[in-house]
């Protein structure tokens, strides 16, 4: 009987003792800070909602914050402006503008907040469900940070996708008409 109590106690303390406890302000700031040199372009770095699924996708991992989701977005635009190498493209919900007052009390004042904080960088609005397939495919291939904030209003959750610092689309697109210029002429030699 004794033994039998024994097990049953360590069966019903495991999932107590094997939770990770929510991380502390300064651990996902420093997993931030950590991931940044490894992230490139393709990388996602995404700060939502609370209410946003855990994903089983290999490459995503999820962080509890227990922090303000326009704290926790000041901090990641920070750590990618001081970075060498990528750039954010912020992709939004385009239901947030929708998202009346009455039904999620604080949502003009987000609103308000939330574009003077990403004024300075290129945005981009999509479907919430399109924004969620375009990372489920990315994260068969890249690695995805999610970061989970204390938010809670729906479409609020901040997608940032990143991009190269140092090439720019532009550049790209030189570059592959170069190529495509290059192979028309060796098409064109007898």
């Amino acid at each position: 009987m004794r033994r039998f109590s024994l097990i049953l106690t360590v069966l019903l303390a495991a999932p107590m003792l094997l939770a990770a406890p929510p991380a502390t302000p300064s651990e996902w700031r420093a997993k931030v800070n950590e991931a940044m040199p490894l992230l490139g372009h393709r990388n996602w770095i995404l700060i939502v909602d609370s209410a946003y699924p855990l994903q089983a996708s290999p490459g995503v991992e999820t962080i509890e914050t227990n922090a303000d989701q326009l704290d926790v977005v000041r901090h990641v635009l920070g750590a990618i402006d001081r970075s060498i190498h990528v750039r954010p493209i912020v992709l939004m919900d385009a239901e947030l503008p929708f998202v009346p007052e009455e039904d999620a009390p604080g949502v003009g004042t987000y609103r308000t907040e939330i574009n003077d904080l990403l004024r300075p960088y290129p945005r981009e609005s999509l479907p919430h469900g399109q924004i969620l397939a375009d990372i489920e495919e990315a994260s068969k291939h890249f690695n995805v940070l999610v970061l989970k904030t204390t938010m809670v209003v729906p479409y609020t959750s901040i997608f940032i996708r990143l991009d190269c610092k140092y090439w720019s689309a532009d550049a790209e697109r030189r570059l592959r008409a170069k190529m495509a210029a290059a192979d028309a002429t060796e098409d064109s030699k007898p």
